[in-house]
């Protein structure tokens, strides 16, 4: 009789275990309990309760390491990503990823396994797993499925080089996952990309549907011009994904979310760049979680409309590192190393007034010499918290209104207890020590005539983030 009452009770215990895992780290992030894409939970639960053979052999364990094991195979079913996300911001994030965005392994029970052959097209038609293999040249994944279909792909080690056109196609269906297994996948086109009729197919992966990229592996991505491409919303979730390109690295009409995952950006024009020719009050970004590494000629991050951050730990050396119409920063910790503005708010949409926000987090800005400014905002300039701190000749730049309620604000290494416009740092600038404003000539109004830096800075931009942070 105990055993047979053990043996519910572990196989409750399981399912409750199991349950609890997913729900925790759904509510994480912008995520949510219950996923449109699948009905994964139900099936965690049904196989919990159904029992292995495995958990038979151990009903005469103890309850507390039968408990230690259940805990431990709950992590292993979930492998979901986990990180907090801040309430009350610009974004309503209660519903950004799903389920199936955020778990990290594909379920394999059903999934059909395609060998890439060079020279030659693989087209998939319809909802399911498919697991990539192999190596190959000019050849593409392509996706064209119906409107309602979920495809996930599973890069399993693969190699694809092409000359023209993308690695991976996704012509037609609801939404796409590209999924690593622990393993590295490289993606590469070398020469000129050809259109697909009316379609410019310029990027590695390029995607007119939703997409999801996450999984355990490594994924390196080169082009010749764009590395990721979504025409509707693109999320990032988990794994390791390294981009060389020309254009943009990471690319989206309406959103572009990133809840966790190791990213490197090297030698791209921008980093991440959202944007919606057709509709100004979409290309939006938000991320929560992850570490960004980015370098970037042009925009390290540009969104049209609104640029969240409540979470991640995001490096950027670019001309601008993050532009948006309302940049908000809630958590999380930005290292921006810049050579026009560090941060900069314009009106970029007509359905967001322009605001640059610092609610919480750590913000450095290291500015190069010159017509520059660490925190440009063509509206108004908002701080209620965090740390903000600025190493150049203008800290701040703003056009409307100041208000700032707490938090503590730097510049060039001293702290400030009064902020203005156009603000210089120790020797002569506004909000620091000395006050008052610097009736020197030289240009722009408040540019020091002689046109250097306090003494204190280096004016030198790294050209690595490595070399940055050991500053």
């Amino acid at each position: 009789m105990f055993k047979k009452m053990y043996k519910k009770m572990y196989k409750k215990s399981i399912a409750v275990i199991l349950a609890a895992a997913l729900s925790m780290s759904l509510a994480a992030c912008g995520g949510k309990s219950k996923d449109s894409d699948s009905g994964s939970a139900e099936s965690v639960t049904a196989a919990a309760e159904t029992g292995t053979d495995e958990e038979k052999s151990v009903e005469s364990a103890a309850s507390a390491e039968a408990e230690t094991e259940a805990e431990s195979e709950a992590k292993k079913e979930a492998k979901t990503v986990e990180a907090s996300t801040a309430s009350g911001g610009a974004l309503a994030v209660t519903d950004l990823f799903t389920e199936r965005d955020l778990t990290q392994e594909a379920d394999l029970s059903d999934a059909q396994t395609l060998k890439l052959e060079s020279g030659k097209d693989t087209t998939i038609s319809a909802a399911g797993v498919y697991v990539i293999t192999g190596s190959a040249e000019n050849a593409t994944v392509i996706v064209d499925a119906g409107d309602d279909d979920k495809v996930q792909l599973v890069l399993d080690g693969v190699t694809i080089t092409n000359s023209d056109s993308p690695a991976i196609y996704v012509k037609n269906a609801d939404k796409v996952f590209v999924t690593t297994t622990d393993s590295t996948s490289t993606l590469t086109v070398n020469g000129t990309f050809t259109a697909d009729g009316d379609t410019n197919t310029d990027a590695v992966i390029f995607s007119k549907d939703d997409l999801t990229l996450n999984g355990e592996g490594t994924l390196v991505i080169s082009s010749t011009d764009n590395g990721i491409s979504g025409k509707d919303d693109l999320k990032i979730t988990g794994g390791t994904i390294e981009i060389s390109c020309t254009d943009a690295a990471v690319e989206a009409n309406d959103s572009i979310r990133i809840a966790d995952g190791i990213i490197t950006i090297n030698a791209c024009n921008d980093g991440l760049h959202a944007e919606n020719d057709d509709d100004d009050s979409l290309g939006y970004i938000y991320i929560c979680g992850g570490s960004l590494a980015i370098n970037a000629e042009d925009d390290g991050i540009h969104g049209t409309t609104v640029v969240q951050i409540d979470g991640g730990d995001l490096d950027i050396i670019a001309a601008e590192g993050i532009e948006g119409t309302y940049v908000q920063v809630n958590g999380g910790t930005v290292d921006i190393s810049a050579s026009d503005d560090g941060i900069n708010a314009a009106n970029k949409s007509s359905a967001y007034s322009i605001a640059a926000e610092f609610n919480g987090g750590e913000v450095t800005i290291d500015m190069a010499q010159g017509d520059t400014d660490g925190v440009d905002s063509n509206g108004n300039l908002i701080i209620t918290g965090g740390t903000v701190s600025v190493n150049g000749q203008s800290a701040f730049d703003y056009d409307g209104e100041l208000s700032w309620t707490g938090g503590t604000i730097l510049v060039n290494g001293e702290e400030v207890t009064e902020i203005e416009s156009q603000m210089f740092g120790p020797g002569g600038g506004m909000g620091g020590p000395g006050g008052g404003k610097f009736e020197g000539e030289g240009g722009r109004e408040g540019l020091p005539a002689d046109g250097q830096f306090p003494e204190n800075f280096d004016g030198e931009m790294p050209q690595k983030p490595s070399e940055r942070k050991q500053k």
